[in-house]
Order: structure tokens, then sequence, then C-alpha cells
């Protein structure tokens, strides 16, 4: 999302005020996210193993205050040290955008299990460690909003992306659990999954160039934008989403209605 898409748009400052967490920042969904939470007013905190200095060009364009965490997000310690120094800059932490994750191109066949265990411990442990990390901090102050990247890869019978679809089943898993677990502290938690959308992952999973084919098989017959995905994410971390919890969503153009 440029900020010429933001400014032609007229934007409610919803989240003014919150303090947000957005993993896998860099670039992609999560930058996409980044900048849609900037755009309506919170402070957006970036985690991400690769640099984030183009987010926060674009952040701080916006006229929103931005904070970088360059670390591993298996990594227990540099999970609860990076939500500790939020906390401690912010005394509060709002959202979490859990949207960091990897893709695997293998076969059954091809997969064997370090690969198995490395797409579980990046998309579906790192959920847990950063929910673990910032949920003493939101239920402190009676108010969260956690929202869950999973997949529509999940409700497909394809041959390849075993660790990335498993992975993603487990993130609605999570999601649920955390909205029976967090619901009466004022938190709610839910997960998306988006249409097929160009990335750097759809390029690492083996699928790039297939957005047209993709497209004739949803009802809104074009090929999906990060910028659709971007208004459902703010709504669902917004205060207006207090009676919203426990869901997984398909922002899809109606593609999970027309699968085989």
């Amino acid at each position: 999302m440029s900020k010429a898409s933001l400014s032609s748009t007229p934007v409610h400052r919803t989240h003014e005020g919150r303090i947000a967490i957005v993993t896998g920042a860099a670039r992609g969904f999560g930058q996409a996210f980044s900048l849609g939470l900037a755009a309506r007013g919170a402070t957006v905190v970036g985690v991400d193993l690769l640099d984030l200095s183009k987010t926060n060009q674009k952040v701080t364009e916006l006229g929103s205050t931005f904070r970088g965490f360059q670390i591993d997000l298996t990594d227990p310690e540099a999970v609860l040290a990076m939500a500790a120094a939020v906390d401690d800059e912010f005394h509060q932490i709002d959202i979490l955008i859990n949207n960091a994750g990897i893709a695997d191109p293998e076969t059954w066949d091809e997969l064997n299990f370090a690969r198995f265990s490395q797409v579980l411990n990046v998309n579906l442990n790192s959920q847990f460690l950063m929910a673990k990390a910032v949920t003493p901090i939101m239920k402190r102050n009676g108010y969260g909003r956690i929202l869950n990247m999973s997949s529509l890869t999940v409700q497909m019978n394809i041959d390849v992306n075993i660790a990335y679809r498993v992975s993603k089943m487990g993130v609605i898993g999570l999601t649920r659990a955390l909205s029976g677990s967090l619901g009466n502290a004022g938190i709610t938690a839910n997960a998306i999954s988006p249409a097929y959308t160009p990335t750097m992952m759809i390029a690492q999973s083996g699928h790039e160039g297939e957005g047209e084919a993709v497209a004739q098989m949803q009802s809104i017959k074009r090929p999906a934008t990060m910028e659709d995905t971007v208004p459902t994410v703010m709504f669902l971390t917004s205060e207006d989403a207090h009676w919203v919890t426990g869901q997984s969503f398909n922002v899809d153009g109606g593609l999970s209605f027309n699968l085989p």
C-alpha cells in the first residue's frame, strides 16, 4: 500500500492512541497492515528478521510513530525482551497482528522432518510466543486485539505446501484457544485467510504467476491485492470488533465458495 493510495482514500482514525505490533512487517502483508494501522492513528511496532527501514520510512511519512525490532520470532527470550521494551516505552500493547510466516514448496515425498519443524516453528510457534509475551500486558490494561494469519490452502486438496498447510490449520486452533482463554479479559482473537495475493511468499511457495487463473475461480474475478485485505484487518483490530472473537474469516473475493 503506497502513501498515494492511502491519501486518496478517506480514513477514519479508528486506532488513535493504540500500540500495535505487526510481525513480518518488513514487506508484503505485514507492511500493508502496518501502513493501514498508521493511517488510522496507531503507533506501529514492526517485528521481523529482515530489515525494517522501508516500513519505518513509509509509516513515518504517514505521520505515525514506528519502532522496529529485528529479531528471530522463534526465540522465546528475544520475543519476551521485545514485548518488555515496548511495554517499558508505551505502557501498553493493544494490538497484535501475527503475520510472519514462510512457505514450503515440497511435496510429501520431498518433505523432511527438519523442514516440517522449521515451517511450524515460524508459522505457528512464533504466534504462540508472541501471544504469550503480549497477553499479560493486554490483560493488565483490560484491552486487546489479536489477529492471526491463516491460509485458504487449508481448504485445498493439493500435493505441495504440506507443512505450511498444517501450520495454518494450527493457527486456527490457536486462535480459538486464545479466544476462549482471554475473552473475559477484554481481549479478542480472530484469524483471516486472504486470497491468493502476489507476495514474496507466493513466489517461494511455487505458485507465482497463477493469479489470473485463481481469479477466474473467485466470485470477484480479478487478482487480489494486499489492499483488499487491509480493511478487514483494520476492523478486526478496532474497538468496533469487540463482539467478534474466535472466528476465522476468508477474505478471498469468494474463492472459498468455488474451490473444487
